[in-house]
């Protein structure tokens, strides 16, 4: 269900109110991007370190013993660098439909998304219910 809809109104422009407070909501926003930034530049002080000590070691990977584990480090942290990225991508998506009048509406059924879902992710599209349901394919 289009949570635009929702209201009434087949006009997209048309916002959904919740009962999220926007002022709260725009602030856990900030904080949890704020967590986010700080943890992106933690990883790519590691990353760049991981690649610099690299630079000293010999680039024979399958017969160097040390050469898998530092692969594996730095496949390791670029994977929690691309989380990073991915957690940012939705925290702009969540402040979107803060904007748009539709944060805190689940997604899918169009229910409001309770408040402690929100508080632990704040960036959250779906209420309980529907994240609880098994995910077709």
């Amino acid at each position: 269900m289009n949570p635009a809809l929702i209201c009434g109104n087949s006009r997209p422009a048309c916002p959904v109110q919740t009962g999220v407070d926007e002022r709260s909501a725009h602030e856990q926003l900030a904080a949890a991007r704020a967590d986010v930034l700080a943890r992106r530049e933690s990883l790519t002080r590691q990353f760049d370190a991981i690649v610099e000590a690299s630079a000293f070691t010999t680039h024979d990977d399958e017969h160097d013993p040390e050469g898998t584990t530092i692969a594996f480090e730095r496949a390791s942290v670029q994977g929690l660098l691309d989380g990073a990225r991915h957690e940012l991508e939705a925290l702009d998506r969540a402040e979107e439909r803060l904007r748009a009048g539709a944060y805190g509406r689940c997604e899918q059924c169009g229910a409001e998304i309770a408040d402690a879902r929100l508080e632990a992710l704040p960036a959250a599209t779906t209420c309980i219910a529907c994240a609880s349901r098994p995910r077709r394919r």
